[in-house]
């Protein structure tokens, strides 16, 4: 590896990932672009997923990815406790320096060549503050599960391309943000945009998390960016077995962090005309809530709790946002 060469990790948190996270890592090893460090953290996984991560690295010992690079330096964290996946993927960037950081779920598959070719389009345009290639449904090689982060006026984010066909996605281009499933950020954005110290929001525990950065990402003058010769392959829980299968406590996280969100993020020159635009949303979905789901409204419990953190990470966000606007 050149001396010039823009340094990779990869990091991936597991809970009871046990089934996927061997696959997982062996496709992280296949990489041909040279890898410095790969960091799992377990989050008290009970299924010993976190054993099979250690019997794996003891087996691989002085191994090399394909690229034939100096050792990757191989770093199993196990937390005592379930820490959330914004928490444990902090933990992670903590644990490294490397110039680009990639984000990676236990249940996702990469080309070998999914790293080198996010590291080239991002060193060809130092604005790219996050970039992610064309991922796939693992069922189905020829179904899109996500090619990067939409959002539309009334704040909400869907993944772009969502279960239509592959095809249909051969143009690389600019996206508003990445999903984490696979997201691959640059250090010098993930300094310029972490909120004390914070590059994911430790209170969103997990879901969405990867939107409100990409949000701020883009507030404060990043691209995001889709690489569509870049390939990944992914499970996906979430949507294939529906809601319904998810806890009370996961449903809850995912509803409130929007509101969040909306709270840190949205400039209060757009909120008005926000709100105007996501009011019919809103009331068909509080409607829907107290039919359906009225165990949600609990959620805003958390977000009460946490209001005064949340006032004053907005306060950091808005300030910095008029900073670079006068700039």
């Amino acid at each position: 590896m050149s001396i010039k060469d823009p340094t990779v990790s990869v990091q991936i948190v597991t809970y009871n990932s046990a089934e996927d996270i061997l696959e997982c890592l062996a496709a992280v090893l296949a990489q041909d672009y040279p890898l410095q460090q790969i960091v799992v953290v377990d989050n008290a996984s009970g299924d010993g997923c976190a054993d099979r991560v250690e019997a794996f690295y003891s087996e691989c010992g002085s191994a090399v990815n394909s690229a034939g690079s100096e050792n990757a330096n191989l770093l199993l964290i196990r937390n005592p406790h379930n820490t959330g996946f914004a928490p444990a993927h902090n933990q992670a960037i903590a644990a490294t320096d490397t110039d680009y950081v990639l984000v990676l779920n236990p249940d996702l598959t990469l080309a070998p060549d999914y790293v080198s070719r996010l590291v080239a389009r991002m060193e060809a345009n130092p604005q790219i503050g996050s970039a992610t290639g064309k991922l796939l449904f693992k069922a189905d090689h020829q179904v899109v599960d996500s090619t990067g982060l939409r959002m539309n006026r009334a704040r909400r984010a869907f993944d772009r391309g969502a279960e239509e066909p592959s095809s249909n996605w051969t143009e690389s281009g600019p996206v508003f943000g990445v999903s984490g499933a696979a997201a691959m950020y640059s250090r010098r954005m993930i300094e310029d945009i972490s909120v004390e110290g914070e590059f994911f929001d430790a209170d969103f525990f997990a879901y969405k998390e990867d939107v409100d950065v990409a949000w701020r990402a883009q507030l404060l003058g990043w691209q995001g960016y889709f690489e569509a010769a870049a390939v990944g392959y992914h499970e996906r829980g979430w949507k294939t077995s529906g809601r319904s299968s998810k806890g009370m406590f996961i449903r809850r996280i995912s509803y409130i962090n929007r509101y969040k969100m909306l709270y840190k993020n949205e400039p209060r020159r757009t909120l008005f005309l926000t709100w105007l635009v996501a009011l019919p949303y809103e009331i068909a979905a509080f409607g829907y809530m107290l039919l359906k789901e009225p165990g949600l409204i609990m959620a805003w419990k958390s977000f009460f709790a946490q209001l005064p953190a949340l006032k004053k990470k907005r306060r950091v966000i808005q300030r910095r946002i008029k900073g670079r606007v006068r700039g």
